[in-house]
């Protein structure tokens, strides 16, 4: 009997025990002061602004946009093409510009018949050291001034315009790594078809028309 009497008492003071801790142990906690998690920061927006160009060959002023048009020249040296600037940035950026054919408009070809012609460019955008980071291409036709994309002022023409004018339309987007702070277009490929028989370009000659440059990034 007395063993059992003292099992019991153990078991009773035991209890009490484990419930005088666990109070305890409450008790710290409600008194121990609570860290704060702090939420990361939110990245910045992102940012569209239009580009630093520096064009080699200008063609003029569009009419209907008011946009600055730029000849992209065939070539290799990423030094001889249209630079543009990129921001500092964090994280990747976007290049975007819109791309046209070059065209020589002719009322009199027109007239007589002989105004259809085809065009295919296709140019790259390369890092300053020559990497290769995008690619971008327009095709288009003509067959009569309503084809044009736009008029350029500053020309002999009817109305003051030039005879070179955009054709065709591309919005083309190339991702810019983070590092890099400019990077060149360049002519690669023209296939031409016009009144006065098939065309191609040879270095430093036009492949295509730049408008609309800009760059979306979030600011560093």
């Amino acid at each position: 009997m007395r063993r059992v009497a003292v099992a019991a008492v153990c078991a009773v003071l035991a209890g009490s025990s484990a419930v005088t801790s666990a109070a305890a142990l409450a008790g710290a906690q409600r008194g121990r002061p609570r860290t704060a998690t702090k939420k990361p920061a939110a990245p910045l927006p992102l940012k569209i602004e239009q580009a630093t160009v520096q064009c080699r060959e200008s063609l003029g002023q569009g009419i209907r946009t008011g946009a600055s048009y730029c000849f992209v020249l065939k070539g290799q040296d990423p030094a001889q093409g249209v630079l543009v600037t990129v921001p500092p940035h964090n994280g990747p950026a976007t290049l975007m510009f819109n791309l046209h054919n070059r065209h020589t408009y002719s009322e009199e070809d027109v007239k007589a018949g002989r105004g259809f012609a085809s065009y295919s460019g296709g140019i790259g955008v390369l890092t300053m050291t020559g990497e290769l980071l995008g690619r971008g291409a327009v095709q288009s036709e003509f067959r009569n001034v309503r084809d044009l994309f736009e008029r350029i002022g500053g020309g002999a023409g009817p109305g003051g315009v030039k005879a070179v004018a955009p054709l065709g339309n591309e919005e083309v987007m190339v991702t810019i790594p983070p590092a890099t702070t400019q990077v060149s277009l360049l002519g690669e490929l023209l296939e031409a078809t016009t009144a006065i028989g098939r065309e191609s370009a040879t270095p430093g000659r036009p492949v295509a028309l730049v408008s609309n440059v800009r760059v979306e990034y979030r600011v560093k």
